[in-house]
């Protein structure tokens, strides 16, 4: 008879099955083999699949990958309470507590008059938090080194411009960037190795990124968006090569140039 929980609908449940799959006595052999280090790739791709749901608007897909990545951290928590680390119920305990500790106008006396009072004060307190926390640490040292790149150099900026560290205005970024641009295009033009050209692109992408950060722009988002048009107007282009009777390869780059601008006119039309 199986022993697995028959009220689904509680976190208790999840802890459970969580817990019968890394038992060693009848346990899930998979499960039982795995480590933090083995899972943590699993937990980078559940948090994605969340934000591709949210992207396509599909909440039916949002539920599903929700409870994905709440395995995620059941999984964790499980494995952490079996060396004696801290529990699932320690995870509840410290988010709660935080989010207790940073809005203190919610939950205690402070006043806080707008959204945008409340992003400076919540800056605030995770800066407190990082001071004590790594007392004698440098500014930068906790942005997490596992974070997309694109992502991650918006953190440090961010980090950075909380003690001064950045520009005033946007002026002095875009001329950065054209000055980025013309080392890529030196070291292009002399031949420089594979490395040279990877850092001369590395800092051209960091003012991208500081030049999103200054006008507002998530530049993931904005990345996510420049790719969904890439496919939506690529789908254009082999459509339109499938009604020509021919197949990509057997066309000419002019006129796969010709079906892109074709599928850039529709769109901005509106079609």
């Amino acid at each position: 008879m199986s022993d697995a929980p028959k009220d689904v609908r509680h976190v208790d449940a999840l802890l459970a099955i969580m817990a019968r799959l890394r038992d060693p006595a009848g346990g899930c052999p998979w499960d039982l083999e795995q480590t933090f280090a083995t899972v943590a790739p699993y937990t980078l791709e559940e948090a994605y699949e969340v934000a591709d749901a949210i992207q396509r608007g599909d909440l039916a897909g949002l539920k599903e990958e929700l409870g994905d990545l709440l395995l995620q951290v059941v999984f964790h928590s499980q494995m952490a309470s079996e060396s004696g680390a801290f529990t699932f119920a320690d995870v509840v305990e410290s988010i709660c507590t935080k989010m207790i500790r940073r809005h203190p106008h919610v939950f205690g006396d402070a006043k806080v008059a707008s959204a945008g009072e409340q992003t400076v004060a919540w800056e605030e307190h995770k800066r407190q938090e990082r001071a004590a926390r790594n007392r004698g640490g440098g500014v930068l040292d906790d942005v997490p080194l596992a974070l997309p790149a694109l992502v991650r150099a918006l953190k440090l900026q961010k980090r950075a411009a909380t003690v001064g560290f950045d520009w005033r205005d946007r002026d002095p970024i875009m001329k950065k960037l054209h000055e980025e641009i013309g080392e890529l295009e030196e070291a292009v033009a002399v031949g420089a190795p594979a490395a040279k050209l990877a850092d001369e692109l590395g800092d051209m992408l960091f003012v991208c990124a500081n030049i999103a950060r200054h006008l507002g722009v998530d530049p993931e988002e904005a990345l996510r968006g420049t790719n969904a048009k890439f496919v939506r107007r690529f789908a254009h282009v082999e459509a339109k090569i499938s009604e020509s009777g021919r197949k990509l390869g057997e066309v000419t780059l002019a006129e796969m140039d010709a079906a892109w601008d074709e599928a850039k006119a529709l769109e901005r039309s509106g079609r």
